[in-house]
């Protein structure tokens, strides 16, 4: 099934308290996982289509320090697994992200 967790903190530690959160959600039959965080004030997507690690490998290569995260897994029933279909999805500007 699909996971979300959202993580607020005066620590910069949201994006390793998401992931570990997603860590705990495996083998729930997702296909793809996501982390939106906000950083000087704009919304950042990373997104990977399979297992956790895929995501974690993706994001090693960026210095990230944020105190706000939605991490998101997706329950493999809609769409193909890849990135595009990867949750959370982009923020559409009819809903005033800023």
């Amino acid at each position: 099934m699909c996971g979300i967790i959202g993580y607020s903190s005066k620590e910069k530690d949201a994006l390793k308290v998401g992931l570990n959160c997603l860590k705990n959600l495996e083998y729930r039959g997702y296909d793809s996982a996501g982390i939106a965080t906000v950083e000087n004030n704009e919304i950042k997507l990373y997104k990977s289509k399979g297992k956790i690690e895929n995501l974690e490998k993706l994001l090693s290569g960026h210095k990230i320090n944020t105190s706000c995260a939605i991490a998101h897994t997706r329950w493999a029933t809609h769409g193909v697994p890849n990135e595009i279909n990867a949750h959370p999805h982009k923020c559409r500007s009819y809903f005033n992200c800023t």
